[in-house]
């Protein structure tokens, strides 16, 4: 793989990481509720999936998930279920929840659930899985190693989207006592409606155009 070929897949991985979907709406929630540094542990589970999805794309696995009209639809509606329930959530507790404490806040926002809360809107997205069964076998040169190729594809894509993330979820974080502060109540329903509307999305999609 040449320069000129890494430099266009980074673009193109750039502008699908820095385009508002179900990964950022989750990180820039969870940066509101808890903090940039319990987001972190969402994001790393988001970038998790992202490279559960490359290794399948490579290995040629996601091509028979989007193939199977039966696995396509489960793991979609899967997927459009879990955003709905997180914006069920949300709209229900807000950010805080009622009445809660310091210490139950930290205790619902440990780090091995947010890490799980990013790692389940990643791989439950088959139009994340579709995008990276599209664009790695692209910019793949079989003439080549495919072991480092393969390396150097998911490293950028992993770190441009840890860094989109990092970047909304530093955004919100500084935007905190501002927003949430004075309107908590707004603030947390249109982040509700968001995962709503991405999940009633999802369940829409077709195979054709996920």
């Amino acid at each position: 793989m040449n320069f000129e070929s890494w430099l266009l897949f980074a673009s193109i991985a750039f502008i699908a990481t820095i385009t508002p979907g179900p990964a950022i709406l989750l990180a820039t929630s969870h940066s509101l509720a808890y903090g940039l540094g319990r987001a972190v542990f969402t994001i790393l589970g988001n970038i998790s999936g992202l490279f559960v999805m490359s290794l399948l794309s490579v290995a040629g696995l996601s091509a028979i998930i989007l193939g199977s009209s039966t696995v396509f639809t489960a793991v979609k509606l899967l997927g459009a279920l879990y955003l709905v329930y997180l914006g069920l959530r949300l709209w229900r507790h807000g950010f805080q929840g009622p009445a809660r404490t310091r210490e139950a806040v930290r205790g619902s926002a440990s780090p091995g659930r947010l890490y799980l809360n990013g790692l389940a809107v990643a791989l439950s997205n088959p139009k994340a899985i579709a995008f990276t069964t599209a664009l790695f076998p692209q910019f793949i040169d079989h003439r080549q190693g495919l072991a480092m190729q393969f390396g150097i594809l998911v490293a950028t894509f992993m770190l441009l989207s840890f860094g989109c993330l990092f970047a909304y979820a530093y955004l919100a974080e500084s935007t905190k006592s501002r927003l949430v502060s004075s309107m908590p109540r707004i603030v947390s329903r249109i982040f509700a409606t968001g995962f709503i509307a991405s999940g009633v999305a999802l369940a829409g999609a077709s195979q054709r155009h996920a």
